[in-house]
């Protein structure tokens, strides 16, 4: 099987199903209790798309991360939240039902912030290796695709087969998960002399910028009065990227594997960062009402 095959069809179309399979457990009313939470709702959204772009930026210019890297470290800021930030709200005992609508929000907000923060970053720090204007109305359309339209896919078959929907969605959840290592491994075995070539040196930034936004989110929640649960499930939405994204972004839309190699160290690292959070969250919960 030909890598163009994997990067151009199989990952897309893989990714494709990890977004059905969040639609498969989202109904309207994830989207109502928004409006019922709106505070959660504008912390959530200021630390994922103000904080952490921000953050990324300052960490760059600290590491002296420079040309493609940088701007892919950039792609993966500008990515939505990923579904196994669900998972881990679960394992933190944080709330659930928040992150499931941040998730839903956020993947929709990502269709119209990410072109635009990826247009500068390309051209702020990749300069003359582009062969022309980063094509913001076509990348637009194909996030739609690759996020919007899955999602409401999923949360129309949850709609008319609900039965069936709440059966199959926790297979679909492990089946997304296979899916998502897949995709992470396809991408290091197609550039795994870079990867590993480049590891050591990112590392440091993936690392600092996933405890960093852990405990930005979690802190900013708190600052803004919102409950325990809550900051929990803020820390967590606001680190744990969607690193599949990126890496599809980068190796099928723009067609650039150096922009990936930031996400795949980055899908690494957050998981680690992400899980030690949960567990350290989830053994110093408190009882209802702190």
């Amino acid at each position: 099987m030909s890598l163009e095959l994997i990067t151009r069809v199989l990952m897309p179309a893989m990714l494709l199903f990890i977004v059905f399979s969040l639609g498969l457990g989202l109904t309207p009313a994830d989207f109502a209790r928004i409006a019922r939470q709106p505070r959660a709702l504008l912390v959530g959204v200021f630390c994922h798309f103000v904080l952490l772009p921000l953050t990324c930026l300052l960490l760059i210019k600290l590491f002296g991360t420079g040309g493609i890297l940088a701007a892919g470290f950039m792609l993966v800021a500008a990515c939505p939240t990923g579904t196994t930030s669900n998972l881990l709200t679960y394992l933190a005992r944080g709330d659930v039902a928040l992150a499931l609508s941040f998730t839903a929000v956020a993947s929709v907000l990502t269709i119209f912030t990410l072109p635009s923060i990826m247009a500068w970053a390309l051209a702020h720090y990749a300069g003359t290796t582009q062969s022309g204007p980063f094509p913001v109305g076509q990348i637009t359309l194909q996030i739609f695709v690759l996020l919007a339209v899955p999602v409401g896919a999923g949360m129309f078959v949850r709609r008319r087969w609900a039965a069936w929907a709440l059966r199959f969605e926790p297979v679909a959840t492990k089946i997304s998960t296979g899916l998502f290592t897949l995709i992470v491994v396809g991408a290091l075995f197609k550039g795994w002399k870079i990867f590993s070539a480049h590891f050591a040196d990112l590392a440091p930034l993936a690392a600092t910028l996933n405890v960093c936004m852990l405990a930005l989110g979690f802190l900013m929640a708190r600052l803004a009065r919102l409950d325990r649960r809550q900051s929990v499930t803020l820390g967590i939405e606001s680190a744990i990227q969607n690193p599949t994204l990126a890496i599809v972004i980068a190796a099928s839309l723009l067609e650039d594997f150096m922009l990936a190699i930031p996400a795949a160290v980055y899908g690494v690292l957050m998981y680690v960062g992400g899980l030690v959070f949960a567990l350290v969250m989830r053994s110093r919960q408190q009882p209802a009402g702190s």
